[in-house]
């Protein structure tokens, strides 16, 4: 428990003054988490992160988290999805030199890993470019879901949401989180005006909050493919970066798609 707290307290000296800033130094901070949650995905399917495949999904994953302002310099014709499909032709053809070292399927799951890092983080960094309190909104949906969750759950949980995936969640902690989350946004919407009007939010909210547990699930069902309990070991007493921003990881686009960044 000493480390964990120890770990949140370092993490957070750090991690809130760049929300708060912005501009490039967030942007940097979000590569490198980016870069460093596609090494953990490498690890976990037993990959070096320092090989061709790696370094191809390390340039995949800044490639769509980067603002397009960072990438003016390219030629208008060599757009970011035109230079991601280069990349990912690239790890087909390293299937053929590699013959069958390197397959498919690899090449596949480095893809999926490679979009799903990578439009997590650039939706973060969109958040913020619309404002800090647009940020922080997306954040406390999923700050506030966990740990309602966690707490009803302990309370009142009976009945589990996915005991062959997190055997530790139940309904009554998801439900629970979710109304905690909408409670207490409702007043944050309120007082601070995001995106839509008021009552949109609410159901904004509800979404978002569905969408964040659903995050958390995905994360764990990756880790219990793998046969691992955390992602990593960057953050001692909390384990990889995905273990922490997988919920962020599937809300900041969907603030994208419900119109609100």
């Amino acid at each position: 428990m000493k480390t964990r707290i120890t770990t949140a307290v370092i993490a957070l000296a750090i991690f809130i003054p760049l929300i708060i800033y912005g501009h490039w130094p967030l942007t940097i901070a979000a590569v490198a988490l980016g870069i460093v949650a596609m090494s953990e995905v490498l690890v976990m399917k037993k990959m070096f992160v320092i090989s061709f495949e790696a370094l191809i999904s390390y340039l995949g994953v800044a490639l769509l988290i980067l603002p397009d302002s960072w990438l003016d310099f390219l030629p208008s014709v060599a757009t970011r999805w035109f230079g991601f499909y280069i990349l990912v032709v690239l790890l087909l053809l390293h299937t053929v030199i590699r013959k069958q070292r390197f397959t498919f399927d690899d090449a596949g799951v480095l893809t999926l890993a490679m979009l799903y890092i990578g439009m997590g983080f650039r939706y973060f960094i969109a958040a913020r470019a619309i404002n800090f309190q647009t940020l922080l909104y997306g954040m406390l949906i999923v700050w506030i879901t966990d740990s309602g969750a966690y707490l009803i759950g302990r309370k009142l949980g009976k009945n589990k949401l996915a005991p062959k995936i997190s055997p530790n969640k139940t309904w009554e902690g998801s439900i629970g989180g979710t109304l905690a989350a909408v409670i207490i946004l409702a007043i944050y919407c309120y007082f601070i005006p995001v995106g839509a009007g008021w009552v949109t939010m609410i159901f904004v909210t509800l979404i978002l909050s569905i969408f964040g547990q659903f995050g958390d699930l995905i994360e764990s069902s990756l880790k219990r493919y793998y046969g691992v309990k955390d992602s990593g070991k960057i953050l001692p007493g909390h384990g990889g970066i995905l273990d922490r921003f997988d919920s962020m990881l599937i809300v900041m686009p969907m603030l994208h798609l419900l119109g609100i960044i």
